[in-house]
């Protein structure tokens, strides 16, 4: 240790060692350098010193460039609808989203092969719903950014795999679910709507491992035992991420759990588009079309005429107040 170092330097030295963070580290290092005297038996110290500050500061900010990223769960929406896979370990969500998306995530025969969020685009007919796979939901510990993405989700899809222990895995899902005042909005009823902690997200049960014909008569005992236990009594649908068996079968319950409809756009004197719908919520009306389809028809329309399931007949003239069905055609005029 060299000479003549003043005892005002020996104090910084004991608060170095008990910092925690670079930053705090790095400063106490610059204070250090300021007391020490320079000369040749101090040279050694006052070099050691530097490469460690240097160290200290690259840390401390990379840690701040690391600190304004995106989190992983911070998914930004596309699609037609935002549907989350959750569920008890190895019950095969990433699996579904391999089938059925253009992901490509980590998937294996063990457990908690899923560390973060991966979204997926699903198509469904002429339109597309981002599928999202999670970390698998556990009694132990459940990362709090995904209970905040899953509270955004549009559509719950609640995943167990018929070929283990599917009432174990539904029982255990829904209870991390609940301990996190996160529900399925079909049993509303049993719930205080006053508690505003209380999240209600439309859910579908998907029972995965539904792999041929065979299994046909198993995933219909299951949701027979599952209604008479009073464990579940909400939407139910087969599928197979091996097979793809049921897959279309589970796309339009998707679909159907989105609650969303397509309109379509027929400009004055042409044929509608129909490979690039406009998708509205259920109940939604003329009015929302038109300010889908640009702010000037909101602002300006004068008329509008439908064909489809919601107009009396063909080209039938509605008000702004018109709710649209699945599959409409709507003429707006300004």
């Amino acid at each position: 240790m060299p000479t003549n170092l003043p005892p005002e330097y020996f104090k910084i030295e004991e608060q170095y060692r008990e910092a925690k963070s670079p930053a705090e580290k790095a400063a106490l290092i610059e204070e250090m350098l300021r007391v020490i005297p320079k000369h040749k038996g101090t040279d050694r110290l006052r070099a050691d010193l530097r490469r460690k500050l240097a160290k200290l500061k690259e840390a401390a900010q990379a840690r701040k460039k690391t600190s304004r990223q995106e989190s992983a769960y911070s998914i930004v929406r596309e699609g037609a609808g935002q549907a989350v896979l959750v569920g008890a370990p190895n019950v095969g969500k990433s699996a579904l989203l391999a089938a059925l998306t253009n992901a490509t995530p980590e998937v294996a025969e063990y457990s908690r092969t899923t560390w973060v969020p991966t979204p997926g685009m699903m198509p469904v007919e002429n339109i597309q719903v981002q599928l999202i796979d999670t970390p698998s939901l556990s009694r132990e510990f459940v990362e709090p950014q995904l209970i905040h993405l899953i509270r955004r989700a549009d559509l719950l899809l609640l995943v167990v795999d018929l070929q283990t222990f599917p009432i174990e895995q539904l029982e255990e899902a829904l209870e991390v679910l609940e301990a996190h005042r996160i529900m399925p909005r079909q049993w509303a009823s049993k719930y205080d709507l006053t508690d505003r902690r209380l999240t209600l997200i439309p859910t579908l049960l998907v029972v995965n491992k539904v792999d041929h014909a065979n299994w046909d008569a198993d995933y219909e005992v299951l949701g027979e035992l599952l209604r008479s236990d009073d464990v579940w009594d909400g939407p139910m649908v087969p599928v197979s991420a091996t097979t793809q068996y049921h897959v279309e079968q589970f796309k339009r319950a998707v679909f159907d759990g989105l609650e969303i409809v397509r309109v379509y756009a027929k400009p004055p004197g042409k044929t509608p588009d129909f490979s690039a719908p406009f998708v509205l919520r259920k109940g939604g009306t003329v009015e929302e079309f038109a300010g889908k389809v640009h702010q000037d028809f909101l602002e300006n329309m004068k008329a509008a005429r439908v064909w489809g399931k919601s107009a009396q007949y063909d080209g039938q003239m509605v008000s702004r107040e018109h709710i649209l069905c699945d599959g409409d055609v709507v003429e707006l005029r300004m």
